[in-house]
């Protein structure tokens, strides 16, 4: 009865942990703007099936993908051992569905143990090429810090994962010998019919006893550990990747989206009487483009919560493969970053992130001074050729162009600012609607070619 009280407290303290902090990165994604998400609903479903399930586009680089595979089969599948876990441990049971199954539940934990024996092996492939081999793209700057711990800690915590199920099936499977009457027969598991009797064959019944009740507790605790883990990880994308893919954009790649205000700014430069007829002119400046997590849409917010971390992006990108200082990765990774602390300091009230002290703080309500671009450089800004490689390399089908040009966007057109060898082009399309200083209207040489004729 003592173990079911501690395990109810503990399952129960931990879910409520964990949905406070999900809930938390809802609300941080939920700072940006409305976005409408329209298209064909079957091509959003196949992009969730192929990509996010299938991990289709991993494959385009065979032994991360091959090994990233083996972690993911096994995360997923070892969920269905969790549910017995938590019947258990609600009910006071053992091995809960080990004679309701029968041989259909020596074939499950047979699998998931072949997996976790695959998974133990690949983690340890993984942190060697995080730490060993040191793979270029995991080696940038941006990953210096909390990012190279936290894709160290997260494969750890699986190998610590691993340790408690193979404890705890190694030694079931030696006390099912020593006492049938309360462990019940899972029937040969693959890996724990030979893997128990060879590390606790020896051991005494009462050491066997605190070893599968560590065992089991230890599986447990970390899998609530990595609950509550997950909202300040990059490996939240285990979780953001099913919708990140759904809401993807379905318009052709390199398609820019107009802006209404210069929509309108251009047709009234060709017909003045036709652009305004319909409404007032206001004559507030209207800011175009983005320059804080406010003015991006929520989906760019979610792109960079779901960002893995994996570096694809950057490793493909034309500008920082040439040396310059872009990288896709951490532009993301930056609008992480100030959405979070954008968050904490909703989160603290402090009057002093108001911009008007006599309401209450809020999304609305909120100046703290600073904005994206004290942590996006305009450099980075100006390297982007806009090739959208970055966009095809991405496993979870992030855009992190879209930020890019709304920042853009945002530092040449509200604040007239930008690089000095980009304003001639800038004046002359203004002035003649052509990229070159040439005095000629756009469309001469079609009409001198009429002339021809």
């Amino acid at each position: 009865m003592i173990q079911q009280l501690a395990f109810a407290v503990l399952t129960i303290g931990a879910g409520a942990l964990a949905w406070r902090s999900f809930s938390r990165v809802r609300r941080n994604i939920f700072l940006g703007q409305d976005e409408d998400i329209s298209g064909d609903n079957s091509q959003r479903w196949r992009n969730v099936l192929l990509v996010a399930f299938g991990q289709q586009k991993m494959f385009k680089r065979m032994v991360p993908a091959l090994l990233h595979l083996t972690i993911y089969l096994a995360f997923v599948i070892t969920q269905v051992e969790l549910i017995e876990i938590l019947i258990d441990g609600f009910s006071g049971q053992h091995r809960f569905f080990a004679d309701k199954l029968g041989g259909f539940y020596t074939f499950v934990i047979s699998f998931i143990e072949v997996l976790s024996l695959l998974t133990f092996f690949a983690t340890f492939i993984f942190l060697a090429r995080r730490n060993l081999l040191r793979i270029p793209r995991f080696t940038k700057p941006e990953m210096n810090g909390w990012p190279k711990l936290d894709g160290n800690l997260i494969l750890v915590f699986e190998i610590i994962l691993l340790i408690g199920i193979f404890t705890m099936n190694g030694t079931d499977v030696v006390l099912q010998q020593l006492d049938p009457e309360h462990f019940k027969d899972t029937g040969a598991l693959a890996v724990s019919s030979w893997l128990g009797p060879a590390l606790f064959g020896g051991l005494s019944e009462g050491t066997l006893l605190v070893l599968e009740r560590s065992g089991w507790w230890l599986h447990f605790g970390m899998v609530l550990l990595f609950l509550n883990y997950l909202p300040y990880s990059k490996h939240l994308h285990i979780i953001l990747a099913f919708p990140n893919t759904f809401y993807a954009r379905l318009k052709p790649r390199g398609e820019m989206d107009n802006m209404d205000e210069i929509t309108k700014e251009v047709r009234s430069m060709m017909d003045p009487e036709a652009a305004f007829a319909e409404e007032e002119v206001s004559e507030e400046m209207p800011e175009f483009g983005a320059n804080d997590v406010f003015s991006l849409s929520w989906k760019n917010i979610m792109d960079a919560y779901s960002c893995t971390e994996c570096g694809r992006c950057t490793s493909v990108c034309p500008a920082n493969i040439t040396g310059k200082k872009l990288s896709p990765r951490k532009v993301l990774m930056d609008i992480r970053d100030r959405a979070e602390e954008v968050g904490r300091n909703l989160d603290s009230g402090d009057a002093q992130f108001a911009k008007d002290e006599g309401q209450p703080l809020s999304k609305g309500n909120y100046d703290d001074g600073k904005s994206l671009f004290d942590y996006i450089s305009s450099e980075e800004l100006h390297a982007c050729t806009t090739c959208n490689a970055c966009v095809e390399a991405c496993p979870v089908l992030i855009n992190p162009l879209e930020p890019i040009l709304k920042m853009r966007r945002y530092e040449i057109l509200t604040l007239s600012q930008g690089p000095q060898d980009w304003l001639p082009m800038f004046n002359s399309l203004e002035n003649s609607g052509s990229a070159w200083s040439i005095p000629d209207a756009r469309d001469k040489w079609a009409q001198d070619a009429l002339r021809q004729q």
